[in-house]
């Protein structure tokens, strides 16, 4: 798979096989995405990649969590605005209920919302979970070099095969993904990802997000 069909086929997979992902296939993966940009060659990220029983354990500690209603907020991370502009908030209702109908969820159904929300911390069924860190003391420029190197990690799965899908939400539950996987407390989450094979079966996987038209992104300069 070139790397134009690579990005075309990319995209959040919300249901996954059984299928197991080898060790080594993960291993190619990462050894890969370590070819990732980063600002004067910092590399700073980390990933934890978690199967079987531990990842099992993170699940099972999470959704307690989720049911306790002890998960802080996006904003407690800053990791998401308190309130969003309309483009943006648009954008993210838009995707929202364009899963939700394939789901049969209609608005207002609170129960079926919190079912399909929960499939987060099953990690969509997916065999492999994987936590991306950066140090704590890090600022903007590694956020964003450390989302390349998620993006990557993206990219280089589908030239094996594998479908991804990165999740913000187990950021508001981190703390028994930092004591399952022993990340030092001066790290800061930046995404977790399913990893795995995508049940073609599964009608949220034929969902394919919106993009906006480049004419309203891309601002171009001094080509005439």
């Amino acid at each position: 798979m070139d790397v134009l069909q690579a990005i075309r086929t990319r995209k959040s997979i919300r249901a996954f096989t059984d299928e197991p992902v080898p060790r080594e296939t993960v291993e190619k993966i990462l050894e890969i995405s370590q070819r990732s940009p980063s600002g004067t060659n910092t590399q700073p990220w980390h990933v934890y990649v978690c199967t079987g029983a531990v990842k099992q354990a993170i699940t099972d500690d999470v959704l307690a969590m989720v049911k306790a209603g002890e998960g802080r907020s996006y904003e407690h991370y800053g990791y998401y605005p308190e309130k969003w502009k309309d483009i943006h908030r648009d954008r993210r209702r838009g995707v929202g209920w364009a899963l939700y109908d394939l789901l049969g969820i209609q608005k207002g159904d609170r129960v079926g919302s919190a079912r399909q929300s929960a499939r987060n911390f099953v990690f969509f069924d997916a065999p492999v979970g994987l936590f991306i860190t950066i140090d704590s003391y890090l600022l903007r420029g590694s956020w964003g070099d450390s989302g390349m190197y998620a993006q990557t990690i993206m990219l280089a799965a589908r030239g094996f095969g594998l479908h991804t899908c990165p999740q913000a939400a187990w950021i508001p539950y981190r703390e028994p993904i930092f004591k399952h996987l022993r990340i030092p407390a001066d790290h800061e989450l930046l995404t977790g990802m399913s990893l795995g094979y995508a049940d073609e079966n599964a009608i949220e996987n034929t969902l394919v997000s919106d993009r906006e038209d480049i004419g309203n992104v891309a601002h171009f300069y001094g080509f005439d």
